[in-house]
């Protein structure tokens, strides 16, 4: 088995090369497994609902994602399963939730750079989305989301077949993120650290503006600055960067995630 290094570079925006694909699967998979018990730490776990999905760097329209019915603070590298175009698992042992396959399998052939997609049914994400609204830019974390985020309100129940899958993805377009009208949230990234990460932070800007708007009518930060502090924020450098110190926290406190 190839070990890659659990210790991020001294430069946190200095991201990872491989000499080897081998190498850089076992890298994306160990951050697909610790952002899984990062978001379990945050309280994103409900129930059998949520997943998050890596693209496997070799078989690029295959993806490894977790086993239906494992609780995301027991994942580790070894639990993660590889599905195929057609759903099947080729590699490690479990099922593949169908709404996972019905919702990444078309957000990864519509989009071939996005490496990672993160989706679960967090409270104040869903609370959100029950508003059928886009975020707004009032403080200065939202404004990472500043018109690169989009509304899907074609909700249709349990996304169980591809072709609302496919919708999902149209309504994304080019975008990081994605409000899932009356279900919940959802981000992509050119990493597993990059998608983990827009998620947290968009679920902290849903809580934001709900608790916000629970108490009066918040200031709107102005076009230019909103739209030059997405450039700044809203980087996939940024995003990529913000999972850092998340992953060398869980690493150093739940090392088996890595077996």
């Amino acid at each position: 088995m190839v070990q890659a290094s659990p210790i991020r570079p001294s430069n946190p925006f200095q991201q990872p090369t491989f000499v080897s694909i081998e190498a850089e699967r076992r890298h994306r998979k160990e951050r697909l497994a610790a952002a899984f018990r990062v978001f379990a730490r945050l309280g994103f776990a409900q129930g059998l609902a949520g997943h998050i999905t890596a693209r496997d760097p070799e078989l690029t329209d295959h993806f490894w994602v977790n086993p239906f019915g494992l609780h995301f603070s027991r994942i580790r590298v070894s639990n993660l399963i590889l599905v195929n175009r057609d759903g099947e698992v080729i590699q490690g042992e479990g099922k593949v939730s169908q709404a996972a396959f019905a919702i990444h399998s078309q957000i990864h052939e519509a989009r071939p750079d996005v490496i990672a997609a993160a989706h679960a049914h967090s409270f104040y994400g869903k609370t959100w989305s029950s508003l059928g609204r886009l975020l707004e830019p009032i403080t200065q974390d939202s404004c990472a989301f500043y018109q690169d985020h989009a509304l899907f309100d074609d909700y249709q129940g349990v996304v169980l077949e591809t072709s609302e899958g496919k919708r999902i993805a149209e309504a994304l377009g080019d975008r990081k993120a994605i409000i899932l009208r009356n279900h919940g949230i959802l981000t992509v990234g050119h990493s597993v650290d990059e998608a983990a990460w827009w998620y947290i932070r968009l679920e902290d800007t849903c809580k934001a503006q709900l608790l916000a708007e629970a108490v009066g009518k918040p200031v709107i930060i102005n076009h230019d600055i909103a739209l030059n502090l997405q450039q700044h924020a809203g980087t996939h450098k940024a995003g990529w960067g913000g999972f850092q110190y998340l992953w060398d926290e869980i690493t150093h406190d739940q090392p088996d995630l890595l077996d």
